[in-house]
């Protein structure tokens, strides 16, 4: 009787948990075919929907939140958080605009000299000063927004303008409906993957976040590793604030507010472990799609704003702990 009973194909260990493992193993590929529920389920909801022009938009609005989360993804994997990125993208297009007059190239430099500097006091304060992430980047947010309100009203004579380039970049499509700013993000998101897993600087980030002493004692300057890592989220949170901008037109003070939240979501639905030394970007770019067509459907159903809010809340959730389930 017990030996029957312990001869189930339930008591083979591990053999009810290969589905898992197999989950396990390709959770870019669960998150891709999620992503076509989702899609699916908006064509179901309101047929006619999905068409070439409907994904080129999806594309197009989800670059900014991609590259956002970019920087997001390697600040996690260290083990980190960067709070300060939707204040520097804002920052970034305010300085970027007002500076319009001194040419395109210039303007751009002003941007990203957001990101350096407020990347660089981040890296330092978490690195050097062994500041809390969370504190550190909450700090720095704070504080670049209350310097955006002084600039700006010292700046009241001149009113941002938009290069028409920036629009483009946030705005344009080509060769028939592919979105400009894709010509941005798809080098960037090519340059964090090959530079996560081809690179040493990439396995240095996943093994701090791992183990930080351990880095320490084998002799890693972990400090400079999480320097540089900061500096390369400001200046691609910098970099997405100008395809933001470019898209909206207009350099409001609070351009980028609504993509804080939905940067750290992407990456953690994309399966990146806010401890650090687990995840990656590939799933991370699919969590971006996640959320940016999540949003559409909110949009196609017209929710109330509360209701959009719970719903937003509740998938992110639910999809964050299923995706946590699987990577334990």
């Amino acid at each position: 009787m017990i030996a029957d009973s312990v001869s189930g194909e339930d008591s083979v260990p591990g053999r009810g948990r290969r589905p898992l493992g197999v989950l396990r193993r390709y959770t870019v590929a669960a998150l891709t075919v999620l992503l076509f529920c989702f899609v699916v389920g908006i064509e179901i909801a309101v047929p006619g929907t999905v068409t070439p022009i409907w994904i080129s938009n999806i594309v197009l609005f989800a670059a900014p939140l991609g590259i956002l989360a970019a920087g997001q993804t390697l600040v996690m994997l260290a083990g980190g958080i960067d709070l300060s990125v939707a204040s520097v993208a804002t920052a970034s297009a305010y300085l970027m605009a007002t500076h319009s007059s001194l040419g395109g190239v210039a303007a751009v430099l002003w941007g990203l000299a957001v990101g350096l500097s407020v990347g660089l006091i981040n890296g330092v304060g978490v690195a050097a000063l062994r500041v809390q992430p969370l504190v550190m980047t909450l700090g720095t947010g704070l504080m670049t927004e209350g310097s955006l309100i002084v600039y700006s009203q010292k700046m009241l004579a001149s009113a941002p303008h938009v290069p028409s380039f920036i629009q483009a970049l946030g705005s344009g499509k080509v060769l028939g409906g592919v979105p400009i700013d894709l010509f941005l993000w798809a080098p960037i998101a090519v340059a964090v993957l090959i530079g996560l897993h081809r690179t040493g600087f990439g396995r240095l980030l996943y093994a701090v976040g791992d183990n930080r002493e351990a880095c320490q004692l084998s002799g890693v300057r972990v400090w400079q590793v999480l320097l540089t890592d900061y500096v390369v989220c400001g200046l691609l949170a910098a970099a997405a604030g100008l395809v933001v901008v470019g898209g909206t037109n207009s350099a409001a003070m609070s351009l980028a507010d609504v993509y804080l939240l939905p940067s750290v979501a992407a990456v953690i639905i994309g399966g990146t472990s806010i401890f650090g030394g687990r995840g990656g970007y590939a799933g991370t770019i699919v969590g971006a799609l996640i959320l940016t067509v999540l949003n559409s459907l909110l949009t196609l159903l017209d929710a109330p704003e509360p209701i959009r809010q719970i719903l937003y809340g509740s998938i992110i959730l639910l999809l964050a702990t299923a995706y946590t389930r699987l990577t334990d």
